[in-house]
């Protein structure tokens, strides 16, 4: 998949889920304290430094990640929005010593923990970065999207979602660590934790047919010579026919935890 299919995954990402992003952002805004400093940890496309800014109206933004071309955009997207003078960013990759963060209020990891390859020296280095009483907000995926619940495609895509999970397994990726142990292992307290259950039925999101057709594209891409070629085929083609379909729904599971310093 390309950094321009990825950037838009994750914008559609948040766009469609708009209500579980908007409640958890809400939710940042009030443990945060009145002038944050805030650093988005692999920042991706920009969506929770985007959030983050204006649900902080006075706070300013570090967005951290290692991929150059997502900071472009990011960076472009903060100007265009009015944002340019309240979000920097920094390249930097988070399995090295990090850079000096300067003095930080808030630390949004979206996504992001589970690619690094020592989860704990992440947190380790998040705690050093933090102010007494800071928070370290960490979102993950206990489910990736499904979009074909009911649907005669349902089999498929399970099938998809359970060779990619081997294939993180694989890659040594941390899927389903529980992040509260380890927030508390690195001296972090008051962890709060969140479960959240995504359900979408019809009538869905306006951009949701475009998101199922870029997840299942990325799903695609990611199963190369795992499911036979018939299969690859027919998800090339559900991928492709998305549009017009009412037969479409969200489903994912989301775990989100909050602590301090």
């Amino acid at each position: 998949m390309t950094h321009d299919h990825l950037i838009e995954m994750l914008d559609l990402d948040a766009e469609v889920l708009h209500d579980y992003f908007g409640d958890l952002i809400s939710w940042v805004g009030r443990e945060a304290v009145a002038l944050p400093r805030v650093v988005d940890l692999g920042a991706g496309s920009g969506t929770g430094s985007f959030a983050l800014a204006r649900e902080l109206p006075n706070s300013t933004v570090t967005a951290v990640d290692v991929s150059p071309d997502m900071l472009v955009h990011l960076r472009d997207r903060a100007d265009a929005a009015g944002l340019g003078d309240r979000i920097r960013t920094v390249e930097a990759d988070l399995d090295q010593p990090w850079p000096d963060l300067g003095p930080t209020d808030v630390i949004w990891a979206a996504y992001s923990m589970h690619h690094m390859a020592d989860p704990g020296a992440a947190l380790a280095s998040a705690f050093g970065a933090l102010r007494p009483g800071g928070l370290l907000v960490i979102a993950e995926l206990d489910s990736f999207p499904r979009f074909l619940a009911g649907t005669p495609d349902e089999d498929l895509e399970l099938r998809g979602h359970a060779e990619l999970a081997k294939r993180r397994h694989e890659t040594g990726l941390h899927m389903h660590e529980n992040w509260g142990d380890r927030m508390t292992q690195a001296g972090f307290t008051s962890v709060t934790e969140r479960h959240f259950e995504i359900d979408l039925r019809p009538p869905l999101p306006a951009p949701t047919a475009r998101y199922a057709e870029v997840s299942l594209g990325r799903m695609r891409h990611g199963l190369e010579g795992r499911l036979s070629p018939s299969d690859l085929a027919a998800l090339e083609r559900i991928a492709s026919g998305l549009v017009g379909r009412d037969d479409l729904s969200v489903r994912t599971e989301r775990t989100v935890w909050l602590a301090r310093r």
